[in-house]
């Protein structure tokens, strides 16, 4: 008859549970956390409209966030008028300014990545004569005069091209919107796609 000897079977348990317990954090090891895409921190953005005829001729409409990276967003600071029948030029100045020693150009990060970042748009029909419609952030197909394109040959919207109404008005809304689009940017993706840098809805005047 054999004898069973405990302290053997208990050296074997150790061993299998040793390797069991390499295993596991080589395993642990191997799998590195995803990179995170982050969001930009945006305190001031000023939109610049400048008269295509007349460089001197500058519209400056902006918002700040009040309160850095507290709970506030970026507020409107005052609303846009533009001459009618007038085209102009869109452009921007995004800035970090929670340093107010060491302001941060985030235009020139957008630029750097412009594969990963779109503007797009929303506005009340009949106030701009071109591009007509309403805007791109309902349908990304809709169309929006974008100035420049990234490397793959899809708009970014640093610049774009407005040409107003002929036809005065009062109380209508623009809206732009910045879409940070890591690995999900196309030639068809929309105002949904990716996390909003931000969106800023501001009165709106022809005259």
């Amino acid at each position: 008859m054999k004898t069973i000897n405990p302290f053997k079977n208990l050296q074997l348990l150790a061993i299998l549970f040793s390797v069991i317990t390499i295993i596991g954090c080589s395993n642990d090891d191997d799998i590195a956390p995803e990179e995170e895409n982050e969001i930009e921190v945006i305190t001031d953005v000023t939109l610049i409209f400048t008269n295509t005829a007349d460089v001197n001729d500058v519209i400056r409409a902006s918002a700040q966030d009040p309160d850095g990276t507290g709970i506030q967003e970026l507020q409107i600071l005052g609303a846009i008028t533009l001459a009618a029948d007038t085209e102009y030029t869109l452009t921007y100045e995004i800035l970090n300014k929670l340093d107010p020693a060491d302001s941060e150009d985030i235009g020139d990060e957008i630029l750097e990545e412009d594969n990963e970042h779109q503007f797009f748009f929303s506005f009340t029909v009949n106030v701009f004569a071109n591009p007509i419609g309403n805007g791109n952030i309902d349908a990304a197909a809709d169309p929006i005069n974008y100035n420049d394109e990234d490397e793959n040959g899809n708009p970014v919207g640093l610049s774009s091209t407005w040409t107003t109404s002929s036809t005065a008005s009062s109380g209508a809304l623009f809206t732009v919107r910045l879409q940070h689009q890591p690995d999900v940017k196309t030639a068809t993706s929309g105002s949904n796609d990716g996390d909003t840098d931000f969106a800023l809805t501001f009165d709106l005047n022809i005259q």
